[in-house]
C-alpha cells in the first residue's frame, strides 16, 4: 500500500501535528532552528523531518536550554532526515552536564532561601543568596544589583 501521507507539509499541518503555534514555528526558521521552502503559490512547506526537529526543540525548551544552544546542536544533525535515537543521544549528553549543574545550584539556592524567607531584606547587605560574603555592603545600602548603575560583575 503506498504512502498516502505528503512528503512536505504546510506551516498549519506542521502546527497541528507538533502542537506548536504557527507563529511559534515562524519564529523557529526566522532563527535557523527550521527550514522551509516555498510552493509554487510561495506558501511555506517543511519537509516531514522537521517534526522530530521541533520535537527536539521543545524537548530542550522544556528543559530550559537557551535557543542559541539548541541552535548550535540541530546545526550538527545530518540534514535532509529526522534526527535519530543516536543523534539525541549525542545532543542529550551534551546538554546532560549543564542541567545537572544547573540542578545542582538550585538545590542550593533552595536549601539557603529558608533563612530569606520573611526578613524583609532589601539592603542585600547580608543575603547569602544574592551577596555572599557581604561582597556588595561597601556599595552602600539598597538592591545594588537591581538599581541601575556602573557595570558590576556577579
Amino acid at each position: 500500500m503506498p504512502d498516502s501521507a505528503p512528503s512536505a507539509l504546510s506551516v498549519g499541518q506542521l502546527s497541528a501535528r507538533s502542537g506548536v503555534a504557527v507563529t511559534a514555528l515562524h519564529f523557529y526558521e526566522s532563527k535557523g532552528l527550521i527550514h522551509s521552502t516555498r510552493s509554487a503559490g510561495n506558501q511555506r512547506r517543511y519537509p516531514r523531518e522537521t517534526l522530530r526537529r521541533v520535537a527536539v526543540i521543545k524537548m530542550a525548551q522544556r528543559l530550559g536550554i537557551p535557543l542559541a544552544t539548541i541552535h548550535a546542536a540541530l546545526q550538527t544533525l545530518p540534514v535532509g532526515r529526522a534526527p535519530s535515537v543516536k543523534d539525541w543521544q549525542r545532543l542529550s549528553e551534551q546538554w546532560r552536564q549543564d542541567l545537572t549543574r544547573r540542578i545542582d545550584t538550585l538545590l542550593v539556592l533552595r536549601d539557603q532561601l529558608d533563612g530569606c524567607i520573611g526578613c524583609g531584606c532589601m539592603s542585600l547587605q547580608s543575603c547569602p543568596l544574592r551577596n555572599c560574603d557581604d561582597q556588595l555592603g561597601e556599595q552602600g545600602p539598597g538592591p545594588q544589583l537591581l538599581e541601575p548603575g556602573p557595570e558590576r560583575s556577579d
